[in-house]
């Protein structure tokens, strides 16, 4: 087993296909398998389009085909743009209104969209949940509020929903409601709905982070993270597989310790982060049952400090990349969480999280200063890229091109 466990956490995530089509790519781990990407880029160099964007917003773009889509908010309206992967806009679509208070990186629009190929699926911080054909014809929608009660979060709605073997899963994490909802992606209706127990309290009660889902051969999991635990849930019936606790340990307790950072999985294990420079914990999914404490069955390894605290995490050839919100990246051996390295590459404020391609990592500031570090259990620096754009969205990556969302324009990357 620990030969094997070696082997899964060593080796590429590989994607069936180079399309981006939801937040963190095609194996939601932020892992890609292109080859041909630039390392140099600027205003002058290496820009193959970019396209004023209406308005500003914290999506990711998501790539299908020869479409990339995108969500923004502007005139008290969250509305779905297609462009061309040329950069062409092709058309818009109103999804719902809005109050239109929001601004920057706290919008209606933060979630991300998430493709089938086929359908486009829409999620807003009103709770409005939408499916559109790839030609922006509407096929469904419902309000999360509307069906399953008023939001009761601090700073509104901001989950990206998880698209998994056919069904839509959203967490409804907050003061009123502790639920886990699967709907069939073809029709929008409610597949199965289940209570999500926590004895967390206060803000803990509010999750800001997104749901994530695996399969590895016959093991399949949807993974849901907020009010100090991380649960796996059967993807059929929504029943609890095991569940990571003492995130927020009781005798140190946190009332303030509101999820945001996002769990991975990949290659059969998943990395559950905290907050507020808690812990986090690396678990083998095959192996994970029950209720997992510190040292629990399953969990490799834990360490009581140190999470990343916005961007999520980044488990890439046998490494696990932390970046907190300042800047700092932690490094560590995904083995055995021997530490490799802590560096501050670039002072600045972290929102996006970070991802993987061609042995190399590349993180995005809000400054519009892109850092790329050489994958690897030593700190080498490649290079640092500075766009004239505020980014708070998580890059993307499709036939070899570097898709990055600002708030004032999309940016293509790649060599002509």
């Amino acid at each position: 087993m620990k030969l094997l466990a070696f082997f899964l956490l060593t080796g590429f995530s590989v994607s069936l296909h180079a399309e981006w089509r939801t937040w963190r790519g095609p194996s939601k781990d932020g892992i890609s398998t292109a080859k041909n990407l630039p390392d140099v880029w600027n205003e002058k160099e290496n820009i193959l389009w970019k396209f004023a964007l209406p308005a500003a917003g914290s999506s990711t773009p998501i790539v299908v085909g020869d479409k990339v889509f995108l969500t923004f908010e502007k005139d008290k309206e969250v509305q779905l743009l297609c462009l061309s992967t040329d950069g062409k806009e092709l058309w818009v679509r109103k999804v719902c209104e809005t109050t239109g208070k929001g601004n920057g990186e706290r919008t209606n629009a933060s979630a991300t969209p998430s493709s089938d190929g086929d359908r486009v699926f829409v999620t807003t911080g009103t709770g409005e949940v939408v499916a559109f054909d790839i030609s922006g014809n509407e096929k469904w929608r419902f309000n999360a509020q509307d069906r399953y009660g008023k939001f009761r979060f601090g700073f509104g709605f901001h989950s990206t929903t998880v698209l998994h073997e056919g069904r839509l899963f959203l967490q409804l994490i907050h003061s009123a409601a502790q639920l886990v909802v699967s709907v069939d992606s073809t029709t929008g209706k409610e597949v199965w709905k289940v209570e999500r127990k926590s004895d967390g309290v206060a803000e803990c009660e509010h999750s800001y982070a997104s749901p994530t889902a695996h399969r590895q051969g016959d093991l399949s999991v949807v993974i849901t993270h907020g009010n100090d635990y991380c649960i796996g849930h059967d993807p059929a019936t929504g029943k609890e597989l095991w569940r990571i606790a003492d995130l927020n340990p009781k005798d140190r307790y946190n009332r303030t310790l509101r999820f945001v950072a996002s769990p991975v999985a990949s290659n059969g294990f998943v990395v559950a982060p905290s907050a507020k420079n808690r812990g986090v914990s690396i678990v083998r999914l095959a192996d994970a049952n029950g209720r997992i404490g510190k040292g629990g069955v399953g969990e490799l390894w834990r360490m009581d400090k140190g999470t990343t605290d916005v961007t999520s995490p980044l488990l890439y050839e046998g490494i696990l990349y932390l970046c907190k919100e300042n800047g700092t990246v932690l490094c560590l051996d995904a083995k055995t969480g021997e530490q490799l390295y802590q560096e501050r590459f670039h002072g600045q404020t972290y929102r996006g999280s970070p991802v993987a391609f061609n042995g190399r990592i590349l993180f995005t500031a809000r400054d519009g200063t892109f850092t790329l570090l050489k994958a690897g259990k030593s700190y080498e620096l490649l290079g640092k890229n500075k766009l004239d754009d505020e980014f708070t969205a998580s890059p993307a990556i499709s036939r070899d091109r570097l898709y990055l969302r600002g708030f004032k324009f999309l940016y293509a990357i790649g060599t002509k």
